[in-house]
């Protein structure tokens, strides 16, 4: 049975879990829009005063683009990092933009989180992703993108590839050619669902257990990964 993430109390826990984020760690923050826009952008965590609040880095704002206008006081974020030494684990927690701060670097206050989850790679923990990808469905190929992944499936949406929807239940290979240096990444699956939506199909797969060491490096990449916005 998958372990489900651990809420930690704050008060007597936080502190020890958060320094198993080292100072200088890559993180990656979720922002969204009031028009309900989503980014995801890296940046490093430098550290937190117990109960006080937590300071990040401020991300690149070439990176950022529009999304800079977004990050003032009282925004909402979703910070996310891998804990090295533990299989892959990942502290993730949310907190609100106490504020920003220009000298000597330009850094964001965060407010003190009430409780963090700690959830392992190996778990069925998933992740939003934007990875482009390859569906290979018999001797055929098809252009997809990589919507969320976790270490037991994905979604992959297919544009134009409404001839799909009746491949439920049948292996595929997913194709991953390049996605932050890792390259040729080739995912053994089944089709577990189908789902036509417009100018497509979204395809709901289970990986085989052959491939699982690859997705949890996949994945580790994704957790820490930026999309452009």
């Amino acid at each position: 049975m998958s372990a489900s993430p651990v809420k930690v109390d704050t008060t007597s826990h936080i502190n020890q879990n958060l320094m198993l984020l080292q100072a200088g760690s890559n993180i990656t923050i979720d922002i969204a829009t009031p028009a309900g826009q989503k980014g995801k952008f890296r940046t490093c965590f430098i550290g937190y005063l117990p109960k006080k609040y937590i300071l990040i880095q401020y991300p690149e704002a070439s990176k950022l683009g529009n999304f800079s206008k977004y990050i003032t006081q009282g925004t909402t974020i979703t910070v996310r990092g891998l804990i090295e030494g533990h299989e892959g684990a990942v502290v993730a927690f949310v907190s609100t933009v106490k504020q920003t701060l220009q000298i000597p670097s330009r850094v964001i206050v965060l407010e003190f989180p009430k409780s963090v989850s700690l959830q392992s790679l190996r778990s069925s923990m998933r992740i939003d992703t934007n990875i482009a990808a390859k569906v290979k469905v018999k001797k055929e190929y098809w252009k997809a993108l990589m919507t969320n992944i976790s270490i037991n499936g994905c979604q992959l949406i297919v544009n134009n590839g409404e001839s799909l929807v009746f491949i439920k239940d049948e292996k595929i290979d997913v194709i991953i050619e390049d996605f932050q240096g890792l390259k040729n990444i080739n995912l053994i699956a089944n089709v577990r669902s189908t789902k036509s939506q417009t100018g497509g199909i979204a395809l709901g797969v289970e990986f085989c257990e052959t491939s699982k060491k690859c997705i949890t490096e996949l994945i580790q990449h994704a957790v820490i990964m930026e999309d452009t916005p």
